[in-house]
């Protein structure tokens, strides 16, 4: 009897050794997922969050881009991942506005865990090329009604800031345009700039350059004030359309199993990071502001966030569509 008791505590002693001797996270590199194509909003602001969560963690963190289906390859991919706290997605926009749109293959809420909001804005530029007759949002729309069905109105999809942004700009003026989807605002943004469509609405760090140096032409903001970055250009509201407003946000999250440790170890360099001067004048850089969040505080803002945009899906775009 007293032989068995030692192997027994022999062998809780043993194995506890090795499970304190597990290595602790992260010892290796970390992928972010980024469901959209290269040089757009959601990979340059993903990009800033690697780089300083690989600073934090002294581990190599790697941005893989994944575009189609206006997230939903990316977004499903991290969803089916292992959930060891090295895959992770960026959540935007879309990530809060799709459940509202269409069937997924993954549910937004079940699927994943919510690490952190890290981040709040910009608005949208609504812009077209330097050779476009339309010099603000009044003559835009003043052409639409003209000559309903001609208007070209870029987006990155279904369920992208683009696309609520013309949608909702259809509802309150009441235009008939015609959406041209692209993997990515980019794509987009440089598709009007050659004039193969009309306009786009694309964030405001991917506009400001092509803004500035004159490539293309901001003819309204979906901002409830001016930016500080364009001050020239007049929000859609001072056009007489207070209702569209649409800014972006960023956030990370994980495949719902992953570990509460990891998920508030991840969460707490996000935390230090969005408290950083260096980062936040970045963030200004962009017409964002930091806001970092616990994952149940995130948890909670995307629940919110998806019940608005259902209602103003609703409201707005179902009804323009039975006219």
């Amino acid at each position: 009897m007293l032989r068995e008791w030692l192997c027994a505590a022999f062998l809780l002693t043993f194995c506890g050794g090795l499970f304190a001797q597990a290595p602790a996270y992260p010892n290796k590199a970390i992928r972010i997922v980024v469901p959209f194509p290269p040089s757009g909003f959601s990979d340059t602001l993903g990009r800033l969050i690697g780089q300083k969560l690989a600073e934090a963690f002294g581990q190599p963190v790697v941005n893989d881009n994944r575009p189609g289906a206006s997230g939903t390859i990316g977004e499903e991919l991290v969803a089916r991942a292992a959930p060891d706290g090295y895959t992770l997605l960026t959540a935007s926009l879309n990530y809060v506005v799709k459940p509202n749109m269409e069937k997924l293959p993954f549910d937004t809420q079940r699927d994943f865990a919510a690490v952190g909001l890290i981040a709040q804005g910009p608005p949208l530029v609504i812009a077209v090329s330097a050779a476009s007759p339309y010099r603000s949002l009044a003559d835009l729309i003043s052409d639409a009604r003209a000559n309903p069905g001609k208007l070209t109105f870029a987006s990155a999809g279904r369920g992208s800031s683009g696309h609520l942004t013309a949608e909702l700009l259809k509802s309150q003026a009441g235009i008939d345009i015609v959406q041209v989807p692209y993997k990515g605002s980019v794509l987009g943004v440089t598709a009007t700039i050659s004039g193969e469509v009309m306009v786009n609405a694309s964030y405001l760090p991917v506009a400001l350059p092509l803004v500035k140096s004159g490539r293309l032409r901001a003819v309204g903001l979906t901002a409830a004030k001016r930016s500080v970055l364009l001050p020239e250009v007049p929000t859609a509201a001072e056009a007489g359309y207070p209702g569209c407003e649409v800014g972006g946000m960023m956030g990370l999250v994980a495949p719902a199993a992953t570990p509460r440790a990891i998920v508030r170890k991840l969460n707490t360099e996000i935390a230090a990071i969005a408290a950083r001067p260096d980062f936040i004048e970045r963030l200004e850089g962009y017409g964002m502001q930091p806001s970092a969040q616990k994952p149940e505080e995130f948890e909670q803002y995307i629940r919110e966030q998806i019940a608005r945009w259902g209602k103003i899906l609703k409201s707005e775009i179902a009804a323009d569509g039975r006219r």
